[in-house]
């Protein structure tokens, strides 16, 4: 999923360590490592995207917003390579998820979604990038849409996991209440934003400055930092909220796909 930054985004080459609160620090050398992964759970989200749990006895740790290469390999021979958002936080389990939308015509998504299950292998390679990554040790602002939430999940269950003070807001957009992935885990960190069905009461329409506004109000001193995750016509949308919004532009990070 993990593309080069764009409006407003630096980027910066990521330490050889990175270090996490509460988290055992995480070794730059295990990019370049490939690791066997085995299925051992699949969790259905949404209609079209589920979580696949994976054992990964060597995992050297992550920071929440990094995402990692999957590799398939067919009977023949044939490899597909795919990069994924982890959207598990950190911790010392040995085991890794990534949530994964059935995209129409994807081989390795398709693969998952319908022929996968647990007990299959599979090859990991990361955690990869240090631009998107959130130590836990800023307040941070997360908008996401669609599966873009995935490595913000990632965050925020990080947060919640150590007990993290630090502020943290999440805004995620679903065109409806069916689409929302994680709906079950949001709390009141999360304001979610319908674009075309919604619950009674609940407006519809696209992510629009009326929604960050009561969040930007809030910030804490020295401002926020703000992730966007999703697809490239929600990450210039939403970034361009942030701007007009009074946002600084070096304190926006954007990873976009499609």
């Amino acid at each position: 999923m993990a593309t080069p930054p764009a409006v407003g985004a630096t980027a910066f080459a990521p330490p050889t360590r990175f270090a996490v609160p509460g988290r055992i620090a995480v070794s730059g050398s295990a990019a370049t490592t490939w690791q066997t992964a085995t299925l051992t759970e699949i969790r259905r989200e949404t209609p079209r995207a589920a979580t696949f749990r994976f054992a990964v006895p060597a995992w050297a740790g992550h920071l929440p917003g990094q995402h990692l290469m999957l590799r398939l390999t067919a009977a023949d021979g044939y490899t597909a390579q795919r990069h994924y958002s982890l959207a598990s936080a950190p911790d010392d389990s040995g085991h890794i998820e990534l949530t994964l939308d059935h995209v129409d015509g994807g081989e390795v998504s398709g693969w998952f979604h319908s022929v996968a299950e647990p007990g299959d292998e599979v090859e990991v390679r990361g955690p990869l990038s240090g631009f998107f990554a959130w130590p836990g040790d800023r307040p941070a602002l997360l908008l996401g849409a669609g599966s873009g939430v995935v490595p913000l999940m990632s965050m925020v269950r990080h947060h919640r996991a150590r007990g993290l003070t630090v502020p943290l807001r999440l805004l995620v957009s679903a065109r409806g209440p069916e689409e929302l992935v994680y709906a079950r885990e949001y709390g009141p960190e999360t304001t979610p934003v319908f674009t075309r069905s919604a619950p009674e009461g609940v407006p519809v329409g696209r992510l629009a400055a009326a929604h960050l506004a009561p969040l930007l109000a809030e910030a804490p001193t020295g401002g926020w930092e703000a992730y966007v995750c999703g697809s490239n016509g929600f990450a210039e949308h939403a970034s361009r909220l942030l701007v007009k919004a009074g946002q600084p532009v070096d304190r926006i990070r954007i990873e976009r796909f499609g």
